[in-house]
């Protein structure tokens, strides 16, 4: 189970430069009272930018900074999973990612987005969809399950029932499929291949047998033309090897000219530092009377003699820095034209290098002339053609056999694929869940003294009967009505995480639910439901009803603004 410890936060919406501190695991409910403005709902923005680092309430990331600080924004936030303490500390100007196992820092990988999917998908075990639909139920900026499209309300329930590792194991599929696809692909290439091997075997056999010395003729002709060709080739590596003989006495003072460049960037530094001096000493006499170390005043002729004299040393600087910039030109100039020199050289060099590749082709070429010719003559050539069709039969027979195996890989792959597709094995478990879900969203709604008959089909699409009268959707009930709707699913996903185990959590917050639709029977059904919820679970209600709440929670907190930050009260 995840327990939530505590928030805290500074410079973050209205807070101030002292941190606000929440302890999330300490009473069994709390109420969060304060005017319009004050800062109460800000404990949500603060828990979901900690966490997942946007605002529950869609504020733009720069505008969470304190709009009077503008810097250090800081959110951390402390929870515990079994014996394993967490905490995440984020901020805004400057920008802060940090996550804390044990007090010591985990790794951070070399993306932001990395960090935080690291969080989400090995630490909290859920995301930020599925928090906001478990943990926090808001009355402005929150999007009910209701109003969700299918696949958005799919992502969420899969997240819920902890099944969305069949949807990982499709990706990997996905993948093994691809590479299947590609070795089929090569094995029918190998297969094609070797089937024009064959064919050109037989031929060259039948060829042999027809006019052996015909090919001999040709291959003694071909031998000679590569003879030929290898002696040009040769010739033109000598010609470019005195080239580069030629061209690399032009390259002697590379050295040289790079050291001198050297110490010219030094000097140039120097220079530079220098006019920075004189032109601060120049400042300062002219817009101070006194010394900044004893505090002495400093006579009028002094400081006009010290600022002409700053200045003629400021003149010699920059003439000696432009005297420079063209000499460092000049070196550049001729270190430029030396490394063109030594990239034709290279150039040259490759050439030479691709001509000797050629020389071994040709050997290469002649080689095989050579032996053809050998083996033509004693009829070697004949059995060592039959020997390859031979083998070439076996190497065709194994991969015809390597092809089946690899189709009936494929045949397995397309089974599996429509097991894991979302009509598959999702939907069986999904239909499992669904009469639980459906029991306990009527159990909710019947709670709260809303009388309906709540159904979500495997699709999540909703089918809501009234007093066995004809079906209603979701839009066509009241305010009031669509809030207890709202209340059940989010009790019933806390329930189904709780079975699970996926996003299991120990906080609740509710946003001004109490303000909006609720009569007066349907809040004091409300409180008497939270009640139930309250064993292992601390409730947070954001409410502006002090009056008509206060004898009904373990513990108040008041927020108020003062000089335009936020202050919290304890009750």
């Amino acid at each position: 189970m995840l327990i939530f410890d505590y928030v805290k936060y500074k410079n973050f919406l209205s807070s101030g430069n002292v941190y606000t501190e929440i302890k999330l695991n300490e009473h069994k409910n709390t109420l969060i009272l304060g005017e319009n403005g004050a800062g109460k709902s800000t404990l949500l923005d603060a828990v979901c930018f900690g966490l997942f680092g946007k605002s529950f309430r869609g504020i733009n990331k720069p505008k969470l900074c304190n709009r009077l600080n503008e810097k250090d924004c800081l959110v951390e936030i402390g929870f515990h999973i079994s014996t394993t303490n967490y905490k995440i500390i984020r901020g805004v100007s400057p920008g802060v990612f940090e996550i804390y196992c044990n007090d010591k820092m985990v790794d951070q990988d070399s993306k932001i987005k990395d960090y935080q999917s690291h969080l989400e998908q090995n630490i909290l075990k859920l995301n930020f969809k599925s928090f906001t639909q478990v943990v926090i139920l808001g009355s402005a900026s929150f999007i009910p399950f209701m109003k969700l499209s299918a696949a958005e309300r799919r992502f969420i329930i899969e997240d819920l029932l902890d099944i969305q590792i069949f949807s990982s194991m499709n990706v990997i599929l996905k993948t093994k499929v691809g590479e299947l696809k590609d070795e089929t692909f090569l094995v029918e290439n190998k297969i094609d291949n070797a089937n024009d091997k064959l064919v050109f075997i037989e031929k060259h056999l039948k060829s042999l047998k027809i006019d052996q010395k015909k090919r001999i003729e040709e291959c003694q002709s071909n031998i000679k033309d590569k003879l030929h060709e290898k002696k040009q080739i040769e010739k033109e590596i000598s010609i470019k090897e005195k080239e580069i003989s030629a061209l690399l006495k032009d390259t002697k003072e590379k050295k040289l000219v790079q050291d001198k460049l050297k110490k010219f960037s030094v000097l140039e530094t120097k220079i530079v530092s220098n006019k920075e001096t004189v032109a601060n000493d120049i400042e300062f006499f002219e817009n101070n009377n006194s010394c900044k170390t004893c505090k002495q005043d400093i006579q009028e002729d002094f400081k006009k003699s010290m600022v002409k004299k700053r200045r003629d040393d400021l003149k010699e600087l920059e003439i000696g820095l432009e005297r420079l910039n063209n000499s460092i030109k000049e070196s550049q100039i001729h270190l430029d034209k030396i490394l063109g020199i030594i990239k034709r050289v290279e150039d040259i060099q490759v050439e030479i290098k691709l001509c000797n590749t050629n020389i071994s082709h040709i050997d290469q070429t002649i080689s095989k002339l050579q032996k053809e010719v050998i083996k033509l003559t004693d009829n070697s050539d004949t059995k060592d053609q039959s020997s390859d069709l031979e083998k070439l039969t076996l190497e065709l027979k194994d991969l015809e056999a390597r092809k089946g195996n690899l189709v009936e890989d494929r045949h397995y792959y397309d089974i599996v694929a429509m097991m894991l597709k979302d009509s598959g094995i999702k939907t069986k478990i999904i239909k499992q869940y669904l009469p639980i879900i459906n029991k306990l969203i009527n159990k909710y709604l019947t709670s709260m003294g809303f009388f309906v008959n709540f159904t979500l089909d495997e699709n999540f699409k909703e089918v809501i009967k009234s007093r066995g009268r004809d079906d209603f959707q979701y839009e066509s009930f009241s305010e009031g009505e669509r809030l207890r709707i709202d209340l059940s699913l989010l009790f019933t996903w806390r329930d189904i995480a709780r079975m699970k185990n996926s996003a299991n959590t120990n906080l609740l917050i509710l946003d001004e639910i109490f303000d909006s639709s609720l009569d007066s029977a349907g809040t004091d059904e409300f409180l008497k439901l939270l009640q139930e919820q309250s064993n292992g679970v601390n409730i947070f209600v954001i409410s502006h009803k002090g009056d008509q709440l206060l004898d009904k929670f373990e513990n108040v907190i008041k927020f108020k603004k003062v000089k335009n930050f936020s202050i919290m009260e304890k009750g």
